[in-house]
């Protein structure tokens, strides 16, 4: 059942952007930021979010897994002088770009999702940390968006 799901969840955001209008995915958010914040403490020991400035706007300067800022509507695998697995550039290579469904799918269940936009079974990611709870995702991606790069007025 939690395969099918993530299939489903999968499909439905690799979907979008073909359905959306020529401006992108829809990057709308649905999550609630301040329980975004307050979750991304349980990110912070492998990831940060600095601004193009090099201000640190949330974590602790780690380096473990790439700076968070700009994730929303990224395509994955792609932030320049991170080392990531072949995999994961292959997701993003796939077409996987972080709107709010996939990046819900990634981070419950990373190698799962590489695996999906891959088609490959044997693909993993780097990232062994899951987010158990769905809304917590939401918020992680609310709080990721509301912090990360001014979007334009209309929030894509």
């Amino acid at each position: 059942m939690k395969t099918l799901a993530l299939t489903s969840l999968l499909a439905m955001a690799l979907a979008m952007p073909a359905m959306a209008d020529s401006h992108g995915p829809d990057l709308t958010a649905t999550g609630d930021a301040d329980a975004g914040e307050q979750a991304f403490r349980k990110c912070q020991s492998c990831h940060v979010v600095t601004n193009d400035a090099g201000e640190v706007l949330a974590g602790k300067k780690a380096k473990t897994g790439p700076n968070l800022y700009g994730v929303v509507g990224r395509t994955a695998g792609t932030v320049e002088d991170f080392r990531y697995g072949k995999d994961m550039i292959a997701a993003g290579e796939a077409g996987l770009v972080f709107d709010e469904a996939s990046f819900v799918a990634f981070v419950m269940d990373p190698k799962g999702a590489v695996q999906e936009v891959t088609g490959d079974g044997s693909a993993r990611s780097k990232m062994s940390f899951r987010v158990r709870k769905e809304d917590e995702a939401k918020d992680l991606y609310a709080f990721l968006k509301k912090i990360g790069p001014d979007m334009g007025a209309d929030g894509s």
